[in-house]
């Protein structure tokens, strides 16, 4: 009987250490778990943090490039206002030197057509006196032929014989006037020659 009881205490008290040498391997199975669940966090986290890192970089790098991309932008922008400036201005100068080059001109051709104007007036009253001149010395001429024509008629009349001489020297003097006025014609025709020429 005694044997039994000893037997039996033996199972029971190999089975309490069993039963905490699985306590203990359990606990320590958990342990062991919740260590490698920590790891398996630790890593997590650190792969999540380097590549949070790594869009932020890009981020930032992009940042950086669109803001390159605005300064070059606005830079360009800049020239363009400037450049449209100096054009601008440069053409408004060239329209104000054309202007004046016109003004210029037309005050030329103004005076250069006062002065041909003055020219050919000046020309037309010299011509006009010179055939004024003309003129008189041919109605002159022609005074002087009629009153040498009358002359020749009286004379040619039968006078008396103590006046025959004198008669003569009446009829001579007309011949000779008629003479200087016909000498005359061709020299006025010369002179209002030249001066329409002229």
């Amino acid at each position: 009987m005694a044997t039994r009881k000893t037997t039996k205490k033996a199972a029971k008290s190999d089975l309490a250490i069993a039963g905490k040498h699985l306590g203990n391997a359990s606990k320590e199975v958990g342990n062991a778990l919740m260590n490698k669940v920590d790891a398996m966090g630790d890593a997590l986290s650190a792969s999540l943090s380097k590549a949070k890192k790594k869009v932020m970089t890009r981020r930032n790098d992009a940042q950086r490039e669109l803001s390159k991309l605005v300064k070059l932008a606005e830079l360009q922008h800049q020239k363009a206002q400037t450049g449209a400036k100096k054009a601008a201005a440069a053409a408004g100068k060239a329209v104000q030197a054309a202007e004046k080059k016109l003004e210029a001109a037309r005050r030329k051709a103004t005076k250069q057509l006062a002065s041909v104007q003055a020219s050919v007036e000046r020309k037309g009253k010299a011509l006009r006196r010179a055939i004024e001149k003309e003129a008189a010395a041919l109605k002159k001429a022609m005074g002087v032929q009629g009153k040498a024509k009358a002359a020749v008629k009286s004379a040619a009349k039968p006078a008396a014989k103590p006046a025959g001489k004198v008669a003569v020297k009446r009829a001579a003097a007309p011949k000779a006037a008629a003479k200087t006025a016909a000498a005359k014609k061709p020299a006025a025709k010369r002179v209002a020659a030249k001066k329409s020429a002229r």
